[in-house]
């Protein structure tokens, strides 16, 4: 049986999902629809909506920022919402904001259907994650293309099928139509665009495109992770047995981190440090001359660029050298906030250590250079959120209060009861 084959089999299969997976896929879609909510009210969404409002109106799927649209259109606006802020959820391991795009592309799908169990929504949930990751996971090099985006369709259009009941043979043509409107580019990253969660959007809206194709009887590519034009030979090179060889014995949703801060995951190490440094009384905007961090290739690659002086908030949560600043200042890191410590963002930088791993986040050392010639040491062996490294209660709650608040009241049942939100839509 071939990898593809495989993994259709897992997505087609009767799951149950056990209690602490359950509970992990709970809790990680209550934070996925908590960022997509202040996404949605975000001035990043407003012209999106706007957008999204000329391709026409309906009234089959809600968007997070309230009223309704077509399915394909909401999920389109949902998934931007949810990863515009940079604050969505993400295997670090693979790479992959998994929640983003499976989140919308199911929310778009069970509303169109008069909504659905919490079982299956689950189930699909966990089973569009856990494909998402594993093709991340399987990865070999540094990305050229967007993983979130290029994995996140593939697991997206597989949960979605298996919410809708599609058989096996409608499974392989929706995964084969999901790969055929697959994209997603690097570039957008490099250049800190607003087109990175347009992306996310893309393949959320692709994804239940492709099952609603599949399911009126178009066929897809089978062979579309190991042929001569498949992923590997196309997007990147995968070791496909490095997930296929767990399938269904470890679920990929539990292993997904929480992101307390809106910025990009790379950062997360830097700003977690100073944070704990600073609720220690040991760092101050006054004290710190200069911050250095020294990290693996994919954290420079990310987050390592130069502080520049009015750049657009896409590019800001992508900016070591501007949030570790508001993090001194602040102790979080406000998404509404565009301006920083100007003279301390200059003083930033992200140093290479010598690990090989292009797809690692970790470990990493922040030194904190302090104005009387003190230098403070912290390692990170894992990203704060992270499985290893759980967020305390108090900072757990912060994200959620900061959250509740740039969401606004027309949200409130998104924050009482995310569950029932995703479930039941009337």
């Amino acid at each position: 049986m071939s990898a593809i084959d495989r993994i259709i089999e897992f997505a087609h299969a009767s799951h149950e999902l056990p209690p602490a997976v359950r509970g992990d896929a709970m809790r990680l879609l209550a934070d996925t629809l908590a960022v997509g909510a202040a996404g949605a009210a975000s001035r990043e969404a407003a012209p999106v909506l706007r957008a999204a409002g000329a391709w026409g109106t309906g009234t089959e799927a809600r968007t997070l920022a309230g009223g309704t649209l077509p399915a394909p259109s909401a999920a389109f606006v949902n998934a931007f919402a949810i990863h515009c802020l940079e604050w969505d959820a993400v295997h670090e391991p693979a790479v992959v904001h998994a929640l983003s795009v499976v989140t919308a592309a199911l929310l778009a799908a069970s509303d169109r259907r008069g909504g659905s169990t919490v079982d299956e929504f689950l189930t699909a949930l966990a089973v569009g994650v856990d494909i998402a990751s594993g093709l991340g996971l399987a990865a070999q090099g540094a990305m050229r293309f967007f993983r979130p985006a290029t994995a996140g369709i593939i697991g997206a259009a597989l949960a979605v099928a298996r919410l809708q009941g599609l058989d096996r043979a409608q499974m392989a043509n929706a995964a084969g139509l999901a790969y055929s409107f697959l994209a997603g580019t690097m570039q957008a990253h490099v250049e800190a665009s607003t087109a990175l969660p347009l992306q996310i959007a893309n393949a959320a809206r692709g994804a239940l495109c492709a099952v609603d194709l599949a399911a009126a009887g178009i066929d897809g590519p089978h062979d579309v992770l190991t042929g001569p034009f498949g992923y590997a030979a196309l997007i990147e090179p995968v070791e496909l047995e490095r997930y296929t060889a767990s399938l269904g014995a470890v679920w990929r949703i539990s292993e997904v981190s929480i992101k307390p801060y809106p910025s990009g995951r790379a950062s997360h190490g830097a700003l977690g440090a100073l944070a704990d440094l600073r609720d220690e009384g040991l760092v101050t905007p006054d004290n710190v001359e200069a911050i250095e961090l020294l990290a693996p290739p994919l954290i420079q690659r990310l987050v390592g660029r130069p502080f520049r002086p009015g750049a657009p908030q896409s590019y800001n949560r992508l900016c070591l050298a501007f949030l570790a600043p508001l993090m001194l200042r602040d102790g979080l890191i406000d998404p509404r906030l565009d301006t920083t410590i100007d003279e301390l963002a200059g003083k930033v930088r992200v140093t290479l250590d010598d690990n090989p791993d292009h797809n690692a986040l970790s470990p990493q050392v922040l030194v904190v250079h302090l104005r009387n010639g003190q230098a403070l040491r912290r390692a990170v062996a894992a990203n704060p959120g992270s499985p290893q490294a759980p967020l305390s209660p108090a900072r757990a709650q912060t994200k959620l209060d900061l959250c509740r608040t740039l969401a606004g009241a027309a949200a409130a049942r998104i924050f009482t009861d995310p569950l029932a939100f995703a479930t039941e839509p009337k």
